[in-house]
């Protein structure tokens, strides 16, 4: 069942208004960054199509992120980069990632929804959610945000790096994937802290 918005009606009765949902999506990969939204939805204008990223389609996520963009009272998105995945570890640059998005909002959150069991650093209060993405409409909106703009990102380094398939598999360790690392070596886009990066650098 596709998520819905009792969870931003129950925090609006109790007077924190407008609530951003946050997610990030990117932390599996082996290549790219860590990408995060933040989406304040109109809550007379909800849009249709709306569910997790992952249960979507890519046609789907497109149209569904086309319908948020056009009736979202606002939208940040940041990423956090492969040289801070590295350098702090993926749970600490996908807070950071996370913390930079709703900072990117135009209009301030009077209280964030977040997805997964962390709260990053927020100007305001917040609740984690576990699998927030399948439980509140807001959640659900950014992480399609967060997923349709890492996929264009990824399918930009694949047109600068032709060999590893970024176009569709985002950065994840496929089978062709592992390959074109054995057969090219890393990019500057691939995270050397993650296996089996981390054990080919010795």
């Amino acid at each position: 069942m596709p998520p819905h918005f009792l969870t931003e009606i129950r925090v609006l009765r109790d007077g924190a208004r407008p609530v951003a949902g946050v997610d990030e999506v990117g932390r599996g990969p082996l290549a790219g960054p860590v990408a995060a939204a933040a989406v304040i939805l109109d809550p007379d204008r909800l849009p249709d199509g709306v569910d997790d990223s992952k249960a979507l389609s890519a046609k789907a996520r497109e149209a569904a992120f086309e319908r948020i963009a056009a009736s979202a009272l606002a939208i940040g998105v940041a990423f956090a980069s492969v040289e801070e995945i590295d350098g702090l570890n993926i749970r600490q640059a996908s807070l950071l990632a996370m913390a930079r998005a709703v900072a990117a909002l135009h209009v301030a959150p009077g209280f964030v929804l977040v997805d997964g069991r962390d709260l990053p650093a927020l100007g305001c209060p917040g609740e984690a959610i576990v699998k927030g993405d399948a439980l509140s409409l807001s959640i659900a909106a950014a992480s399609i945000v967060a997923k349709v703009l890492r996929d264009r990102q990824m399918r930009r380094l694949a047109a600068l790096y032709p060999h590893y398939g970024f176009e569709t598999n985002a950065g994840y360790g496929t089978r062709a994937h592992l390959a074109a690392l054995q057969a090219h070596g890393p990019t500057p886009f691939h995270r050397m802290s993650f296996a089996p990066l981390r054990t080919a650098r010795g």
